[in-house]
């Protein structure tokens, strides 16, 4: 069999866009040790959304957080608290590809359902009993379990997650996130609190309802 030489050209053409789009999915890999993260642009290089402090004033602290011992306040809404430790906290995760963060829930707290648009999540649970899950892409399967302390769970990146703490203690949990900066989407608010504001008519379409249940979210999520 005779396989043309623009056949294959084409092939790997293909295979390379494939390629490059699923690498652009995620944070670069560095291309040095570390690529400290200043708000300064005086003799700094700019790589990946942050500028590089000049190696030589680089010091230990530049890869040190602290304060992960302290319970997020869970007296809101929801009944839970995030901490989030990104390269916005922590400058020396800058080109890492890596971030993580410290999640208190009240008796009954909820982690809204949201997604990481850059980020797969592992979640560990350190103190009570959660029950989480994802949905995915269409079809809209769920894939949800009940935790226990010392249960691993993890989220695929860009996927409607949720934690929901079922006892009747705090709870604790710590999560990785594949990326420095993984950024988050809380459906609710994005929907119902968006600035401007969606159009009433997309969303009673969308949500099929009335207009007065719209308006009524509308004014629980508004900014």
């Amino acid at each position: 069999m005779t396989i043309s030489v623009g056949f294959l050209s084409a092939a790997f053409l293909l295979v390379l866009q494939e390629t490059i789009f699923v690498a652009s999915a995620f944070d670069p890999s560095p291309l040095q040790d570390f690529c400290v993260a200043v708000d300064e642009p005086k003799s700094a290089v700019f790589v990946n959304g942050k500028f590089c402090k000049n190696p030589k004033f680089v010091r230990a602290e530049d890869f040190l957080f602290r304060g992960l011992n302290i319970a997020g306040n869970t007296m809101n809404k929801q009944g839970s608290n995030v901490t989030l430790v990104n390269v916005d906290r922590l400058p020396g995760l800058n080109t890492l590809g890596i971030s993580l963060a410290r999640i208190d829930y009240a008796p009954n707290g909820l982690n809204p359902p949201h997604t990481h648009p850059r980020a797969t999540e592992i979640l560990v649970v350190v103190e009570g009993t959660l029950l989480v899950g994802f949905v995915t892409s269409n079809p809209n399967k769920l894939f949800t379990k009940v935790l226990n302390k010392g249960d691993v769970f993890v989220f695929p990146v860009g996927l409607i997650h949720f934690q929901f703490n079922v006892g009747h203690y705090p709870a604790l949990a710590f999560a990785g996130l594949s990326s420095q900066n993984p950024g988050v989407i809380t459906i609710a608010n994005a929907v119902f609190g968006s600035d401007p504001p969606i159009s009433i008519d997309v969303l009673t379409k969308a949500f099929q309802v009335d207009n007065n249940v719209i308006h009524a979210l509308m004014k629980q999520f508004k900014a």
